[in-house]
């Protein structure tokens, strides 16, 4: 009985969870437009507002699978010189998992972006050593205990901050996703330290019921 219990219980959360998605109008939208998930939604109403993606730009895409920001950002960027009439940009992405090959993107597949020898690699990679923008969709494998998952989350950006020390040029930009709680501010207060303009955006693609944001921090302080 406790097993037939428990079973009903998952099936009914996963059915409506199957439901949302279905009727998700960014999950339409992103099969009719050929991205590969809902998520390119978020950046492209970002980018839309606030112009971090220009063409000519190097952009380096942390947590890049299954590759819908890289969609975005190979588009915006130029990459496929699609626009002669525009500079050239660069994509490179990195995963834990395996991304599918993408025209006008470089893939890190199966590559801990914390590993040093990943960033080497990155580094080798990028035309100048060096990105004009970071964006981050990173998530830790989720435990569901809010709290820890949100640490986990938080320790994942800030290692990206230290990282950007290496690879971002002056002026850059860096878009990295947080979920609410208790150490979103000090996240917040160390952007501050390397930029000079941090906003908080939530995009309408985010989900109402989700605690997720984004951190926008533009001009870069480094050297």
């Amino acid at each position: 009985l406790h097993t037939t219990v428990r079973f009903l219980r998952k099936t009914g959360i996963e059915q409506r969870w199957l439901e949302r998605h279905l009727s998700d109008p960014f999950v339409k939208a992103s099969k009719q437009q050929h991205y590969r998930c809902r998520s390119a939604f978020k950046l492209l109403e970002i980018d839309d507002k606030l112009r971090l993606l220009r063409p000519g730009l190097s952009v380096l895409d942390c947590g890049a699978a299954p590759g819908a920001w890289s969609q975005v950002a190979v588009e915006r960027v130029n990459a496929l010189g699609t626009d002669p009439a525009v500079p050239i940009g660069f994509v490179l992405g990195v995963d834990l998992l395996r991304i599918s090959p993408l025209e006008g993107a470089v893939f890190l597949s199966e590559a801990d972006i914390a590993d040093p020898s990943t960033l080497k690699t990155i580094q080798s990679v990028l035309p100048a050593g060096k990105v004009d923008v970071i964006l981050s969709d990173m998530a830790p494998n989720a435990t569901g205990i809010k709290e820890m998952d949100h640490q986990k989350l938080i320790n994942l950006c800030l290692g990206l901050l230290n990282i950007s020390k290496s690879i971002l040029k002056p002026k850059g930009t860096m878009l990295c996703k947080f979920w609410d709680g208790s150490e979103a501010r000090l996240l917040q207060n160390r952007l501050k330290e390397q930029f000079q303009d941090v906003r908080t955006i939530k995009p309408q693609a985010s989900r109402k019921d989700s605690a997720e944001s984004y951190y926008l921090a533009r001009l870069y302080k480094g050297k």
